[in-house]
């Protein structure tokens, strides 16, 4: 999608059968499902079937792994930021743009989403994440005044509420889509984006 400089970013090579690439997306099913903290460098380690000197070949510390992963999400979240600025369009048009946006690269790049949503600022790396989180809630928040302010959303909808209820909606798609389920990563898009905009109500209701 073009929202990422992670695509630019030489890789790493290290021991055979592993890059840097595969030791992060290794590293990162192990963290969602053990969590972070609970996650050593032996367990992880084990799962890959390599020694702890083969891992920190790769990366210095656990700790940039998680930063590695955690700017996989952000960073081309981040730039739907930087693009909603510039995007031609009604405040109402920029919302729907951020929001399918956003919708795409949870999909794209869930497991490193999954991570971030996660995350419970004990330390000044997951905190200093967060706070980056939370710079995509005001953008949110601001748009949706924005709409507000045209006439395109209801008036009596609180703007930072509202983007936290979106976000929500949103980012449930974790915790439950698969893939190979009955409905694709459009065709839930479409219905995100027509539920979020339409409600639940049919036309004449």
């Amino acid at each position: 999608m073009g929202l990422t400089d992670t695509a630019n970013r030489p890789t790493k090579r290290g021991r055979p059968g592993y890059d840097q690439e595969a030791v992060l997306r290794i590293a990162v099913e192990a963290f969602n499902e053990y969590g972070y903290d609970a996650t050593s460098m032996g367990k992880l380690a084990d799962r890959l079937g390599i020694s702890k000197s083969a891992i920190y070949h790769h990366v210095p510390s656990k700790e940039d792994l998680l930063r590695l992963a955690l700017d996989e999400a952000l960073i081309p979240l981040e730039a739907v930021i930087a693009e909603v600025r510039t995007h031609e369009g009604t405040a109402d048009e920029r919302l729907e743009f951020f929001l399918r946006a956003t919708f795409r690269i949870l999909l794209d790049k869930r497991s490193y989403v999954t991570l971030l949503l996660r995350l419970r600022g004990n330390t000044e790396l997951e905190r200093q994440a967060l706070q980056r989180r939370r710079a995509m809630d005001r953008q949110l928040a601001e748009l949706v005044a924005a709409a507000q302010s045209d006439g395109k959303l209801r008036a009596d909808l609180e703007p930072r509420a509202t983007a936290r209820l979106l976000f929500g909606l949103i980012n449930s798609v974790v915790d439950w889509y698969r893939a190979d389920g009955p409905i694709n990563g459009t065709e839930l898009e479409e219905q995100a984006v027509s539920l979020l905009f339409n409600g639940l109500h049919t036309v004449n209701a």
